[in-house]
């Protein structure tokens, strides 16, 4: 029986250039080796990765913001989100931060749900998202939001509505989505107890204990 798993590969590059180099992320050309021996040029955005809270409440339901996002011109609602912005950040760390960060919530009990790339073919941004459960108001003052976060609204709404939500075309947010339809099919199979552990290796983003 052949098994369905991803696998590390690199091919051979003859030569690379970084025509843009932004704040937190740059675009690279890397001239790579196809297996004909042919050589293509491939563009990607260089990215240092993300993390993810999907936090599920005492009544099953899910926090979250709605973001103005510019390239796509909308709205979103989305799950709390984050860049890891120190290199070997430890990504649990990360998620714990974001969260308090965006919601002002801390959490008792963390899983991870799914890991993922966003758009292979086009950028290196690998995601792990977090299920955060026994959630409570965080301590201290509120973190102090900027740009686009100072307008997010916020809201707790049932896992079975944007199941339907993200079944239905009216949510869009690739961690949302993925997050979502992720503890649904725990719920549905081994439970959540059966997720990996906070600490699970990760590695497409390697990070330090």
């Amino acid at each position: 029986m052949t098994t369905i798993k991803d696998t590390a590969e690199k091919w051979e590059v003859r030569a690379t250039e970084t025509p843009f180099v932004g704040a937190k992320t740059s675009v690279r050309t890397d001239e790579v080796v196809m297996p004909d021996g042919s050589v293509a040029r491939r563009d990607y955005q260089v990215h240092p990765g993300s993390v993810a809270v999907l936090a599920l409440d005492d009544r099953d339901r899910v926090l979250l913001l709605k973001q103005y996002r510019h390239p796509v011109g909308m709205k979103l609602w989305e799950i709390p989100a984050g860049l890891l912005d120190v290199p070997g950040e430890n990504p649990l760390h990360a998620a714990q931060r974001e969260l308090y960060e965006e919601a002002h919530v801390k959490a008792e009990d963390w899983r991870v749900l799914a890991d993922v790339y966003t758009t292979p073919g086009g950028c290196s941004e690998a995601v792990r998202i977090f299920l955060a459960r026994g959630l409570s108001e965080a301590d201290g003052a509120r973190f102090e939001v900027e740009d686009e976060e100072a307008d997010m609204e916020f809201a707790r709404v049932p896992l079975g509505e944007l199941v339907r939500g993200v079944l239905g075309g009216e949510l869009h947010n690739n961690c949302l989505v993925v997050g979502v339809l992720s503890l649904s099919a725990a719920l549905a199979g081994d439970g959540v107890d059966a997720l990996r552990a906070a600490d699970a290796e990760w590695p497409a983003r390697p990070f330090d204990a």
